[in-house]
């Protein structure tokens, strides 16, 4: 069994525990808020504290918290075992105790509201020694079953990458939200499209998979959407049309 300590209260920390508690292999020690009543629900599962000097000592400590506060927060960790942080921009060196560094990231968009089913998120994992990378393998191989090795280098990539395929993406459902509200269109009709594009690219390299008006360079289509748009819209059109003619 592997014991863990969670410090934060974040959205990847709340799924985490929930995780956690809910697997025979783990044992949950405890887990760390900046303030106790919001993770008072817990105290029949685990141990909780609002105090840093107060944290047990566990196999691994997860670090869950905003990018900004990991040095700051790893800083006070007293703790001789393994700390790891979840962060996907941040490096293995960022980590500021004294004792053993790893990387715990799970990359999936997390928010409290919806559940997430941890078989299907990929772990990134990193350490400096081999015996603790095997110990977050077993640790992430608990609750999940995609895990891969990912260095400080190629994790800053990779998150870069994620931005583009999942915040970015997101924004432009945003504005076709805006534009189907504008319209009085409902907006579920496009969900089969965006449906079946995710879909695609699970079979196809994307570029293979673009389709529309700036892939077969029809400019008639191209001028006609841009008079829709508003000022705003019509740069972020122009710039992914010349983004995917000069693909």
């Amino acid at each position: 069994m592997i014991s863990v300590v969670v410090v934060g209260n974040g959205n990847v920390a709340h799924h985490l525990i929930q995780a956690f508690i809910k697997n025979e292999n783990i044992e949950l020690l405890q887990v760390y808020a900046r303030t106790i009543k919001s993770i008072q629900y817990l105290q029949n599962y685990t141990s909780i504290t609002d105090d840093l000097s107060l944290i047990m000592e566990a196999d691994v400590c997860i670090v869950a918290v905003s990018d900004d506060a990991i040095s700051e927060v790893s800083s006070q960790l007293k703790t001789k075992n393994l700390i790891a942080h979840t962060s996907g921009s941040v490096t293995i060196s960022s980590l500021k105790n004294k004792s053993r560094k790893g990387v715990f990231y799970p990359l999936q968009s997390f928010s409290k509201e919806k559940d997430v089913n941890f078989k299907e998120v990929p772990f990134c994992l990193e350490a400096e020694d081999k015996n603790d990378l095997k110990l977050l393998e077993n640790l992430a191989a608990s609750i999940g079953e995609k895990i891969y090795h990912i260095n400080s280098h190629q994790r800053s990539k990779l998150h870069v990458a994620a931005v583009f395929v999942n915040n970015f993406t997101n924004h432009m459902y945003t504005i076709g939200n805006d534009i189907c509200n504008e319209y009085n269109v409902p907006f579920e009709v496009l969900n089969p499209l965006i449906k079946e594009t995710a879909d695609k690219i699970e079979h196809m390299v994307p570029k293979e998979a673009q389709t529309g008006p700036a892939k077969r360079n029809d400019i008639e289509t191209i001028e006609r959407h841009l008079s829709l748009l508003n000022k705003e819209q019509q740069e972020i059109y122009k710039t992914i049309t010349k983004s995917i003619q000069n693909g």
